[in-house]
């Protein structure tokens, strides 16, 4: 009896131990990731905050010539020389370059990114470059990231971690969306998967740098939908097209992404930056200035106006498209905002519905398709738009993720998941070297519909 008493108090004690030596561990961990995340944030969000002071002010320089576009060629070809020559690291639009940095350096970052992106950034976007604020800004804060990591001399897993937390706090600081923001550092590294060890401190990251950035005088606009509800009968099945329209949106903004660097990429030397300048003087003098630079007065218009022409959103995919191909610094979610707000109000007067609303069913919708960020969007969709709109958006984002395949505008992506069984890819490889391959089940159900289609057609002609 005595003996199986001792046993007992044994096993309990050990279970006590391990529970405490765990919670011990855990909470000095804990404490470790909130005292770095908060630190990243602060900085990120100072960075931040200069950074878009330095672009307004630029912007502000830019309105008072009517013809500044026409400083395009020399912009790009001075781009793409200072990123050449000083940081080949912050050539594109940002994001792209961190994503590789975290999958094969283990988020090693040479730190003259940092002056070389906001230089060559404010440079492109001054002078009519089509491209968004947000790539700078995560790589930005990313180069923040991996230089603390450096000073700290943390290992190659916590640098990691350090430099997706400035990925999440350059986002949330640019956008003012704090948990998307947060969300969207762990999202956008894979297809399909996400970075659940990171959490904590991205969104810890996330909140301290938008709320650093805004203490510093950025400020942010929202478009609160307070006058929708949800009045169709059928407005599920409405967000479940929608959601296809936006992937198919997506997946065309990819391929033209794609097609339009491999035409430009033939060029050698300076010609590219040179000849890209030239046709977007050339295009902006033949159509408009709209497709420049950020574009914000037209997502604007489009989200509280339902106003877009038609043809908005195929022209500035064009426009980014080859300023980005020509050497031209910024980032691609700006303009996925715009080709999405404007798409969204060409789809809801097709279907003859609320303009504004499908504009911010876009916004996300297109968001979520291109990067493969549908968990991420769909918060986002909450916090610009409001809770209404978010079980909609949430449709919506997942179906246009689906949709746009087993592509991104980040082709450093690396593939966690197959979007369908009926579609094999090899998990693990970088989204650009993905060869999807058709399985027979798929085939076979292809085959299937198609038979029982022409079935029911002959059995119509009999009759």
């Amino acid at each position: 009896m005595g003996e199986r008493k001792d046993a007992l108090g044994e096993v309990v004690r050990e279970e006590l131990e391990t529970f405490f030596f765990e919670e011990f561990v855990l909470f000095f961990s804990v404490l470790k990731w909130v005292v770095i995340a908060t630190l990243v944030g602060i900085l990120v969000g100072i960075s931040t905050a200069f950074f878009l002071r330095v672009l307004n002010t630029a912007l502000h320089l830019q309105s008072k010539g009517p013809y500044y576009y026409l400083l395009l060629p020399f912009a790009l070809l001075f781009s793409a020389y200072v990123i050449r020559r000083i940081a080949p690291e912050a050539e594109g639009h940002g994001t792209e370059k961190v994503i590789e940095a975290v999958h094969e350096r283990s988020g090693r970052m040479d730190v003259r990114v940092i002056p070389v992106k906001l230089l060559s950034t404010v440079i492109t976007i001054a002078s009519g470059g089509s491209v968004g604020k947000e790539g700078p800004a995560a790589q930005i804060g990313a180069g923040v990231g991996s230089l603390l990591a450096t000073l700290f001399r943390l290992s190659d897993t916590d640098r990691k971690k350090v430099v997706i937390c400035g990925i999440s706090g350059g986002f949330a600081s640019v956008f003012g969306t704090p948990l998307s923001g947060a969300l969207f550092g762990m999202e956008v590294l894979f297809l399909g998967s996400m970075m659940y060890e990171v959490i904590l401190p991205s969104f810890v990251s996330g909140i301290v740098a938008y709320h650093t950035a805004r203490m510093l005088g950025v400020s942010y606009e929202y478009f609160p939908l307070s006058f929708y509800t949800p009045s169709v009968p059928y407005f599920m099945l409405y967000s479940v097209l929608a959601g296809i329209f936006f992937g198919i949106v997506a997946s065309v903004f990819i391929e033209v992404l794609k097609i339009t660097h491999i035409y430009m990429g033939k060029m050698k030397g300076w010609i590219r930056p040179i000849a890209g300048g030239v046709v977007l003087v050339l295009l902006t003098s033949i159509l408009s200035d709209d497709y420049l630079g950020l574009g914000l007065d037209r997502v604007h218009d489009a989200l509280t106006l339902g106003d877009a022409r038609p043809y908005d959103f195929l022209l500035k995919m064009l426009f980014t498209s080859i300023t980005l191909a020509a050497g031209g610094s910024g980032g691609i979610i700006t303009p996925l905002f715009f080709v999405g707000s404007t798409s969204g109000v060409l789809l809801a007067k097709a279907l003859g519905l609320s303009a504004k609303v499908f504009a911010a069913l876009g916004f996300v919708g297109v968001l979520a398709g291109a990067a493969n960020t549908p968990i991420s969007a769909s918060i986002m969709a909450v916090e610009i738009f409001g809770p209404k709109i978010g079980p909609y958006a949430a449709i919506v984002s997942v179906i246009s993720f689906l949709i746009t395949g087993h592509r991104s505008v980040y082709p450093s992506q690396r593939v966690a998941i197959s979007k369908s069984p009926s579609v094999g890819v090899e998990i693990g490889a970088e989204v650009e070297d993905v060869k999807p391959v058709i399985r027979p089940t798929g085939v076979g159900l292809l085959r299937s519909i198609l038979n029982l289609l022409m079935g029911l057609k002959r059995k119509k002609k009999r009759g």
